[in-house]
């Protein structure tokens, strides 16, 4: 009814108060160009001997940093904390000060000459007072710089020296008394104006700008107490243009703002305090946007009162103000602040403005994750790829172009060598599981082929194609099928490479990734997991490998030294005629007489080749090549992560550190190469093929569809081909959803459909090449998107930098398969990489993306995939007393928490046990089984819980966004009507008073 909606609109009216009333209208005035950054300076007045000059005693462009008192330096960046009563304090200075909006300034003496005749004619000062506030004002400015010692007490002579003559006039004796008792007439202060008219070389050479973006504006803040005034003097400017007054601020940045503050004696402990107040609200966000917005004193006097409603105040007793507060690791955007005063949100506010009731801040639902629109079901023939292709064609030459960047090698080096590693494990396990029909020829052919295809063509290039464990899997049960079937096996291969190409095809044109959807938080975490845990179980299995190979010598006693020794002893003479006559020799003679051999003066291989023995004690000795793998493995591990980190450590300039956590896996890698070098042992080398040839003799390049097999198995072909399919789809697809999360904030969309249409493609190519399976490979995937973060180059002192995006382009993949296909000409040099170093690489990569290493600690990201897994499971292990303050331990019960991540282990620890099983045939069909168990947790667990320790079905969304558009419409229906009634009109116009 219409006496209803006049309730709900009072009602929210009352929620809010005066002042965000206020803040509501100026927030949302039309304006497309966005606040610019603050810089904001605050100088106090000093008397240095018988001269005035204002100090820099503070900056800020987020966090305050203060000059050290007898340091002669800034300190670190710290969270501002203000008194309460400065607050007020400042907010009276507002109310009874002058306030000039949109002053026309282009010199700071003229900005001067206003502010004081404002004064005047309001009846503030005296004129009387004009020539000493004005000589006050316009002093030189000593900003704090960070220069070497011996030139900065340079510059103290020089300043010192300059001092006794006016910088204008250059006047005699009688120039310090005009100076010290602040001038005798308008003209003469004038002529002894101090301040520059032109930023100066420090100036400009300032470092600092580094930290300020190219936009940024400057707010200054002057204070200071002088003994002609019996009451503050306060002035508040925003000028209608930035502008450069010279030697005002430390940077050549120009100014928007000027506060000033001049009082009597005896209170400048409480002038730096408003100071301060005034500084730190001028780079609060929502501030600074009221500043620039406000038509008048009332809007500024509500920002300052929207402030004090967020203020947090800590009570004295309970907290020492001397402790400076760090800054957070991420600062909370203020967006959700200025959503409160929204026009659109009015009627749908989650909290308050003005410190009402409702709902607390930390008390919101958690922000579901939701899939693009590249997932949605368009219902037309190949509808979805159809606008894969529309939206990737356009970034095409971006693509390439962005790709030429320093970054790009780094990620280039990084990536491929965990491709070649990745290729030589799996070549090297295919061509055991196969009997060589693929090796490690055939893994470096099809790494190179289908990567290089991929990366030109795909949807998401990002993306890295490689073997996986799960095909791997696949393949050896096949093998193992059509040895006993008396079927043979690359033909078999084929058909089944051809029927899943063609199945691929069937899910691209019906757009059937659509069901990605039905993949939430839990899906992907227990995929994931399974994958990390592989990476980190091959590269222990080879490290206890080498330990098997390489065995300690544990027999080895320091006392017996002296009976170690290995003699070479001659074969008896009938042995040596028969070895005589069967053995040719090198030398090209049919026969060598071993008689005649010194056979103690020969080596341990010439002895067994000649037929001789070898006796002795030492004679099985091998030198301890497992301990030194180990460090070698190890070593390279621990290298990698203390250099991924040194990005935030506190050595060295920012760009240095930045680089060198850029390139830590190829530092790692040659500082253990050349380690493994300097000490000269065998350890076991990186092995790489020399010749262009399949691994298994007699087979060719290609295999033939027909021949070898029933006509039958060309069709039954199709049911190991549909477990491969599913296979193929969740691989492909959960990496993909992994690579695109929002998280990373790539802006040139993704190509689900398209992706898997060359995924199918390459499938039937590889197959007829007799060439392995290649699929998206999440954790190398994951680390290709790491290399290629970026980050913000300017950050203000005490922030984190800001993390952009991803350097999204197709040239760093490109290179990376190239590098790998013509590896095998590389062999001179690859060889001397010891396989521990490479072993310690895969290490990284399974522990890194189990952890959430490279993202959430280097780059400030929300929430890693299996980061709040990893947390949850920690959990299990710690009392409550010790656990971190995690969102969902706010909102969720212990108890439940723990039962989701128990039915998380539950599920890895099946699908680990099919995949090492001989039912591992299945493990396609028990992936998607996850989304079933996903699906029965509804039962269990309430919607709020599963928001907050997962993502909640797209049926859920779908029926939530419903209720709300349903809600909005009812809204614009309940607009006031011409039959309104007289109360409803008289609370709409109460409660919008500014818009009536």
């Amino acid at each position: 009814t219409s006496q209803q909606r006049g309730r709900d609109i009072l009602f929210v009216w009352e929620r809010m108060s005066p002042a965000a009333e206020r803040l509501r209208y100026i927030l949302n005035e039309e304006d497309d160009m966005p606040t610019p950054t603050l810089f904001t300076e605050m100088d106090t007045l000093q008397r240095e001997g018988d001269e005035l000059e204002w100090k820099e005693s503070a900056r800020w462009v987020k966090f305050e940093e203060k000059v050290e008192e007898g340091g002669e330096r800034w300190s670190k960046p710290h969270v501002s904390t203000l008194s309460l009563h400065s607050l007020f304090e400042l907010r009276t200075c507002l109310q009874t000060g002058t306030v000039l909006l949109d002053l026309e300034g282009y010199s700071l003496p003229q900005i001067v000459d206003d502010i004081i005749e404002r004064q005047i004619e309001e009846g503030m000062i005296s004129p009387e007072l004009r020539e000493k506030i004005t000589f006050v004002l316009l002093r030189k400015h000593r900003h704090q710089t960070k220069k070497p010692i011996h030139r900065s007490l340079a510059d103290i002579g020089k300043s010192s020296s300059s001092t006794s003559e006016c910088p204008v006039l250059k006047c005699s004796s009688s120039c310090k008394k005009k100076r010290l008792h602040y001038g005798n007439s308008h003209a003469q202060s004038r002529s002894m104006n101090d301040i520059a008219d032109t930023p100066s070389t420090d100036q400009l050479k300032n470092k600092f700008m580094k930290k300020i973006p190219r936009d940024a504006e400057a707010s200054n803040v002057l204070v200071g107490e002088v003994d002609f005034l019996n009451k503050p003097f306060v002035a508040f400017v925003r000028l209608a243009q930035a502008t450069t007054l010279g030697g005002l601020t430390e940077v050549p940045v120009p100014t928007r703002f000027l506060f000033i503050l001049l009082g009597p004696q005896g209170k400048a402990k409480s002038y730096n305090e408003i100071g301060r107040a005034i500084a730190t609200l001028m780079v609060d966000d929502l501030f600074s946007d009221v500043a620039y917005k406000a038509r008048d004193r009332e809007d500024l006097i509500a920002g300052i009162d929207e402030f004090l409603d967020e203020v947090i105040v800590l009570p004295p007793g309970e907290w020492d103000p001397k402790i400076r507060i760090e800054p957070p690791k991420k600062v909370t955007s203020a967006d959700k602040r200025k959503s409160v005063f929204s026009l659109n949100e009015l009627g749908q506010m989650n909290g308050t403005a003005g410190g009402g009731g409702g709902l607390a801040q930390d008390e919101e639902m958690p922000q579901q994750h939701e899939l693009g629109e590249e997932l949605a079901f368009t219902g037309r023939f190949c509808g979805g790829l159809y606008l894969d292709i529309k939206r990737k064609l356009p970034w095409l030459p971006s693509d390439i172009y962005e790709g030429f960047h320093i970054q790009s090698i780094s990620a280039v080096l990084f990536i491929y060598l965990g491709c070649i590693t990745n290729a030589i494990t799996f070549g090297g396990l295919l061509g055991d599981a196969t009997d060589n029909y693929q090796g490690v020829m055939e893994s470096f052919l099809g790494t190179a082929l289908a990567g290089t295809v991929f990366c030109l063509f795909s949807g998401q290039p990002l993306i890295i194609l490689s073997s996986t464990g799960p095909i791997l899997i696949f393949e050896k049960l096949l093998f193992e099928f059509s040895k006993n079937n008396d079927i043979d096996y690359m033909e078999l291969r084929l058909w089944i490479g051809i029927h899943s190409c063609l199945q691929c095809f069937i899910l691209v044109a019906t757009d059937a990734s659509y069901i990605i959807k039905y993949m939430t938080r839990f899906t992907e975490e227990g995929f994931s997991s399974l994958i990390s845990f592989i990476f980190i179980s091959d590269a222990i299995k080879k490290m206890v490998g080498s330990f098997k190979y390489y065995p300690i010598d544990t027999d080895f006693k320091p006392d017996y030294v002296t009976t170690y020794k290995c003699e070479c002893l001659a074969p008896d003479p009938m042995a040596a005629m028969i070895f005589n006559g069967l053995v040719p020799m090198p030398d090209n003679s049919s026969s060598l007489n071993v008689t005649a051999l010194d056979w103690s003066q020969l080596s341990k291989k010439e002895c067994v080749k000649y037929g001789g023995s070898l006796v002795g004690k030492s004679c099985k000795y091998v030198p301890d090549l497992a301990l030194m793998s180990f460090i070698l493995f190890f070593g390279t591990y621990s290298m990698t992560v203390s250099l991924k980190k040194f990005k935030f450590s506190r050595y060295f300039p920012t760009k240095l550190r930045k680089l060198i956590s850029d390139f830590s896996i190829f530092m790692s890698i040659m500082t253990f190469v050349g380690l493994d070098m300097l000490l000269g042992l065998k350890t076991p080398k990186l092995i790489v093929p020399t010749e262009f040839k399949p691994t298994r003799p007699g087979r060719g390049w290609l295999v033939m569809p027909f021949g070898k097999n029933p006509w039958w198995v060309y069709v039954a072909s199709f049911v190991p081909a549909l477990l491969v399919t599913i296979l193929i789809f969740m691989d492909q697809q959960i990496s993909a959803v992994i690579v695109n999360r929002k998280e990373n904030k790539l802006k040139k969309g993704c190509g689900y459909h398209l992706d898997l249409l060359w995924v199918g493609v390459l499938m039937a190519a590889c197959s007829f090449m007799g060439l392995p399976w290649y699929v998206a490979a999440t954790v190398i995937s994951i680390a290709h998107i790491d290399s290629l973060k970026m980050e913000s180059e300017s950050s203000a002192p005490g922030e984190q930098p800001q993390f952009l995006g991803v350097r999204e382009q197709r040239m760093t993949g490109i290179l990376v398969f190239a590098l790998t296909g013509v590896s095998i000409f590389l062999a001179p040099v690859l060889k001397f990489i010891p396989m521990p170093v490479l072993y310690g690489v895969f290490l990284y990569m399974g522990v890194a993306s189990l952890s959430g290493i490279q993202v959430h600690c280097v780059f400030g990201v929300d929430e890693f995939v299996l980061e709040q897994f990893w947390d949850r499971i920690k959990l299990c292990m710690m009392p409550s007393k010790h656990q971190p303050d995690f969102s969902y331990l706010r909102h969720v019960p212990l108890r439940k928490v723990h039962l989701f991540t128990l039915v998380q282990i539950i599920c890895l620890a099946v699908l680990w046990i099919l995949k090492s099983t001989f039912l591992a045939i299945i493990f396609p069909v028990m992936i998607l089984g996850l989304m079933v168990v996903r699906k029965m947790l509804d039962m269990v667990f309430s919607q709020h819980d599963l928001a907050w320790l997962d993502d909640l079905l797209p049926e859920k969304e779908k029926k939530k966004k419903e209720d709300a558009k349903k809600k909005g419409k009812e809204k614009d229906k309940k607009k006031p009507k011409a039959d309104d009634s007289e109360e409803e009109v008289r609370n709409l116009s109460f409660c919008c008073p500014l818009q009536e």
